[in-house]
């Protein structure tokens, strides 16, 4: 494996501890080597927070290091203000020499001008690297971005001769939730919650199954939104 691709896998291994907390910001990795040693790391905090970049520079105990540093990155950094500076100033203003991509930034504030920002400043640059598997990592935010739609994830329960709920005569002498999943499948399902934005049901399934969709509040610093398909009085 080459150097950078290893050091790419690297960025999207960090950046997975980001998941569920980012949004509506990217989950990013980003690792610092010099003379092919780690001596940074570091991942998009909670939104609103330092982006991936911010966080492994900082994690750099000696700065001077870094005028002979390669930083490497899942996603182009940004050139634009939102909560946080860019960060490919920060870059430029620590002298790094060189910056390893996995893939370009589709946003419209950044695309390129991340990379172009970074080239003008006499930055050497490669991208893409791990060009795939970075796409699949930033699935959510690129479908966003290139689509103009959510990152779908379609979830439920079937028996093995294709039913999903039993008789509604049998529900009615048994109105709880009527189990054809095990405990683990149905942690995993809480995990996934974790993980995304907003949760879509049915307004049958609200009724007939009551079903705990926000176990918690918060997300991080992101609210976990509960949406049903259409108007429901749901008691405060």
């Amino acid at each position: 494996m080459k150097i950078h691709e290893k050091y790419i896998l690297r960025c999207i291994e960090l950046a997975k501890n980001g998941l569920g907390t980012t949004a509506p910001n990217p989950m990013v990795g980003c690792v610092i080597t010099v003379d092919g040693k780690i001596i940074g790391e570091g991942f998009t905090s909670p939104y609103g927070g330092p982006h991936a970049e911010v966080n492994a520079i900082h994690s750099v105990s000696d700065k001077e290091q870094l005028k002979k540093a390669t930083l490497y990155v899942s996603l182009e950094p940004c050139s634009h203000h939102g909560k946080t500076p860019p960060c490919a100033d920060l870059i430029i203003r620590h002298g790094i020499p060189r910056v390893v991509i996995g893939i370009r930034d589709p946003h419209k504030k950044v695309d390129g001008k991340g990379i172009e920002k970074l080239l003008a400043a006499g930055i050497e640059v490669t991208c893409p690297v791990r060009e795939q598997e970075c796409r699949v990592h930033h699935r959510r935010f690129l479908t966003y971005q290139e689509k103009d739609r959510p990152y779908v994830i379609l979830k439920w329960a079937e028996s093995g001769d294709g039913f999903i709920a039993p008789d509604p005569d049998m529900r009615g002498s048994k109105p709880q939730p009527y189990w054809i999943t095990t405990r683990h499948s149905r942690q995993l399902v809480h995990q996934w919650r974790t993980e995304e934005q907003a949760i879509l049901v049915g307004t049958t399934t609200c009724v007939k199954d009551n079903p705990k969709l926000t176990p918690r509040t918060w997300v991080g610093n992101s609210p976990l939104r509960v949406v049903i398909d259409r108007k429901l009085k749901i008691p405060k």
